[in-house]
């Protein structure tokens, strides 16, 4: 297809400068290429599209429908790529989010509001799902997600830390008694997310990595209901503060075992490639990072 664009550009020319020899020297070319390259076209097209003799050339009925359809070919060509052109340097389109559910609702969907007020020609189609989604397969632009990404073939930018703690409602623990150490998250209930759901709870208490197998009691594959179950006293369970940072200030969560550190889980862009980034991809991701990295600044304890 590229030859066969070559051919198209080069015939324009022959016709354009009046010879053969004339339209090898304007595009670097030697006679002998220009002049086997017009062969291979009109044996490949099935006609002649030149009469030529040594001293002049002339188009044959045939030459002239082709070239008016090569410089219409040739226009679109050119238009295309200043269309292109001039979109890589504005921020327009469609931009395609994949996102979690509650950090969607809570953290994202006001920002957005802010990035749109920034680049108005922009349209956004939101996607909240708490599981992996195939990004090539479902045309999303940019994922957000947190923690370790399961597919190396993407690219993963960190946005922010994504601090974690240990929390569960007032009820709960008058009921069950309030854990003195990580040995004792043992003895309670637990609620898991769907992509931990063996309880392997691991801590950092002294630079010591501390490892506790809780209870499975609840397996949920949603953030939102994790969080509503903590409310109504079903267990503990490991949230980002950015989630139940409220819940904890008005009392209706508490937080259980201040003193461990969960390790670092942080919040990534993910994109398919980087090669080419789309500017409305670009910017996303980097006013997501700014925002982000100067309203998160919850200390790790």
């Amino acid at each position: 297809m590229i030859d066969h664009t070559l051919d198209l550009a080069l015939f324009d020319r022959i016709v354009a400068t009046g010879s053969l020899s004339a339209a090898a020297r304007e595009m670097g070319l030697s006679l002998a290429v220009v002049s086997k390259r017009l062969g291979l076209l009109e044996q490949r097209l099935g006609v002649r599209l030149l009469n030529r003799t040594t001293r002049k050339q002339a188009l044959t009925e045939e030459g002239q429908v082709f070239h008016t359809c090569c410089r219409r070919i040739l226009a679109e060509i050119a238009e295309a790529e200043r269309l292109m052109t001039q979109q890589s340097d504005t921020v327009g389109g469609v931009l395609r989010i994949s996102a979690p559910r509650a950090f969607g609702r809570r953290q994202l969907a006001p920002l957005l509001v802010a990035f749109r007020e920034r680049h108005p020609d922009l349209k956004v189609h939101l996607s909240l799902s708490d599981l992996w989604v195939d990004l090539v397969a479902h045309g999303i632009d940019v994922a957000i997600r947190v923690g370790t990404l399961p597919d190396s073939s993407l690219v993963a930018q960190e946005l922010a830390p994504n601090y974690r703690v240990l929390i569960a409602s007032p009820d709960y623990l008058a009921r069950r008694g309030t854990p003195r150490d990580a040995g004792d998250l043992q003895q309670h209930d637990c609620i898991l997310f769907g992509n931990s759901p063996h309880g392997d709870w691991r801590f950092i208490w002294q630079s010591e990595t501390v490892r506790v197998q809780v209870r499975d009691t609840y397996v949920v594959d949603d953030g939102d209901t994790a969080h509503e179950l903590a409310l109504h006293g079903a267990g503990i369970v490991q949230k980002s503060i950015w989630d139940v940072g409220d819940d904890i200030e008005a009392g209706r969560l508490v937080r259980v075992l201040p003193e461990l550190t969960i390790p670092a889980s942080p919040l990534h862009a993910v994109y398919p490639h980087s090669q080419h980034l789309a500017p409305r991809t670009r910017a996303f991701v980097d006013f997501m990072r700014d925002r982000l990295r100067a309203a998160w600044r919850w200390p790790a304890r």
